[in-house]
């Protein structure tokens, strides 16, 4: 038996303002956008070269999805992004504005950085050692 993670959830407050941070400021590509009923879109955003996993950007509709925006996962980071150069995407990123939270370092599993995302969810930047 095979399995695979598909898409992981992330909780947004305006479909478009997260697809055009994802693709604008990240280089992500828009691999899905279909509407489903007037206020729900089935969003998937996938970083350059992959295929195996997206980000479902799914628009928040109740007070307690809305808490949860930016804070999915109580202040830690929330997602790896992999990379096969970590300086080149460290500076594109950095012109296009991320804003990081930390200064690179090495680590026994890589380098690494952690920024945050338009909302405020943290991710590290990772280039495996």
């Amino acid at each position: 038996m095979k399995q695979r993670l598909a898409q992981i959830t992330l909780v947004v407050r305006d479909y478009d303002e997260a697809i055009k941070f994802y693709t604008e400021q990240l280089n992500f590509s828009l691999a899905q956008d279909i509407r489903l009923n007037e206020t729900k879109r089935w969003v998937i955003v996938t970083p350059p070269g992959s295929t195996e996993t997206g980000l479902l950007l799914a628009l928040a509709d109740s007070d307690k999805q809305e808490k949860c925006i930016g804070n999915q996962t109580g202040g830690r980071v929330f997602l790896f992004l992999y990379t096969d150069d970590f300086w080149r995407d460290y500076k594109t990123m950095r012109n296009k504005g991320i804003c990081f939270k930390e200064t690179p370092r090495e680590e026994a599993y890589g380098i690494v950085a952690v920024f945050e995302d338009l909302y405020g969810n943290l991710w590290d930047l990772l280039q495996p050692s």
